[in-house]
């Protein structure tokens, strides 16, 4: 097996056929063909279905994926660790972060990371479950992952302090702060959905305070919460971050009491990392707020 016809492979597997991947390889569609047959008799095993147009992983073309991701994720690396010694002048950083962490402490990590790595460039996965998350960080499709830890299992976690949340009612509402948590059951609220990480805080929030959520308006897209809460759709919990948006834009914010609060962290496969994430790694580090209880 050459690193080449790996590429391949994973090519027809990410774009779903010969034709897509030779159009991503910039390569024709009868030399994808012929590096996939060419790979097939290296390893004496089909690893692939052609039906019709399409194509459907063999069990032997399933088995190869994950090694073909670890052997290319192994390339970049060493390749990489050459660009090291540039001062990180050029490559790519592959990074997943749940929606609600995007904003902060995301957003100003990568703007400072950019900042001073010009050259690299990075893409980023948003998977709404932290499950798919923590699947893209253990197959190598992204790199560093920001997440809660204690849903970290089989990654390295590297905590990065707490991140608060604000009690937050729509503009023209009466309230006080602190804000008694318990006094959220009497409001109508915007939430996420159930299973969702912020959900999830909402609702143990509540519970430790012998009180239920009364959620009037479930939004799975997590980036309207806070225009919804602008609208006078709902009170709800907001991200320190956001919840100052909120406030510029009229809201009434409150420190909720008791305090509510998540532990983060960035979470990546064990073994050495490519200098830019090694690098990103370092900085979040520096950046981090103290794991406060």
């Amino acid at each position: 097996m050459d690193s080449r016809r790996l590429d391949i492979f994973l090519a027809v597997v990410e774009e779903g056929g010969f034709t897509a991947a030779g159009a991503a390889l910039s390569m024709s569609q009868p030399a994808v063909s012929q590096a996939i047959r060419e790979l097939e008799a290296d390893l004496g095993a089909t690893l692939f279905h052609r039906i019709g147009r399409g194509v459907q992983l063999t069990p032997a073309g399933e088995a190869l994926v994950l090694p073909a991701r670890q052997a290319r994720h192994d390339l970049r690396t060493g390749r990489r660790a050459v660009e090291q010694v540039a001062g990180l002048a050029g490559g790519r950083l592959d990074l997943a972060c749940l929606p609600t962490l995007a904003a902060a402490p995301l957003a100003p990590l990568v703007g400072a990371f950019r900042a001073d790595h010009p050259g690299v460039t990075i893409t980023l996965s948003d998977p709404g479950d932290p499950e798919d998350l923590l699947d893209l960080g253990r197959s190598g499709a992204s790199e560093v992952g920001l997440i809660e830890p204690e849903r970290a299992e089989g990654l390295v976690t590297v905590p990065l302090g707490r991140q608060d949340f604000l009690v937050v009612l729509p503009p023209g509402s009466q309230a006080e702060s602190p804000f008694r948590l318990r006094d959220l059951e009497a409001l109508p609220l915007v939430a996420t959905p159930p299973g969702s990480s912020t959900r999830r805080l909402l609702d143990d929030a509540l519970a430790r305070s012998s009180a239920t959520a009364t959620v009037a308006v479930e939004a799975s897209q997590r980036e309207a919460l806070l225009p919804l809460i602008v609208a006078g759709a709902g009170a709800g919990l907001l991200p320190r971050p956001l919840a100052e948006v909120a406030r510029a834009l009229g809201c009434v914010v409150a420190e909720p009491q008791p305090r509510v609060s998540r532990s983060i962290a960035l979470v990546h496969r064990s073994g050495p990392l490519t200098p830019a994430a090694a690098r990103f790694v370092e900085l979040a580090v520096e950046r981090a707020g103290p794991e406060t209880p």
